[in-house]
């Protein structure tokens, strides 16, 4: 049995099943493209009233379908001339402790599990590749449990969501 609830005529939000509508879909986005943008404009280019958005805005967020707002970042230009997306496989019974423990460092900027090519995928920044190639190797490839690491280095961004 599923449990709905309807905040108007358009927006459905099912309880374990986030649904949006198109009002929704337009709201997300414009704030995915500029997450600054006010209110008052969003309502203005859509042809809904401030309120609205207002109230849509806070029901994604209450529902998880807004996680967070944060900038996008040029890694080169705040020191990091090194940046890598890594493969990593681990045994089966560490998996998730060593996704946890990557989490704990700072230059360790995106981390998730995967079902592709490899268990978990991480991106790190780092400012030197020495100092990329040291932290795989002495910090990642000594995690309990890790049995390889596939590091790309990434040359240039091309798109950024």
């Amino acid at each position: 049995m599923r449990i709905t609830k309807t905040y108007s005529k358009k927006a459905k939000f099912v309880f374990g099943e986030n649904m949006v509508d198109e009002t929704d879909k337009s709201i997300l986005e414009i704030l995915r493209k500029n997450a600054r943008m006010p209110f008052l404009e969003i309502a203005k280019k859509i042809g809904v009233s401030e309120s609205t958005i207002r109230k849509r805005v806070g029901n994604m967020e209450e529902n998880g379908t807004i996680k967070k707002y944060s900038a996008i970042i040029e890694p080169s230009k705040i020191g990091y001339g090194s940046v890598a997306i890594v493969g990593i496989d681990v045994r089966a019974e560490k998996f998730l402790n060593v996704a946890k423990k990557l989490t704990e460092y700072d230059n360790v900027k995106f981390v998730s599990t995967s079902s592709g090519d490899h268990m978990i995928m991480a991106e790190i920044w780092m400012e030197k590749s020495s100092e990329l190639r040291d932290f795989i190797t002495n910090t990642i490839e000594k995690m309990d449990g890790v049995t390889r690491t596939c590091p790309a280095i990434l040359n240039e961004r091309l798109k950024e969501v």
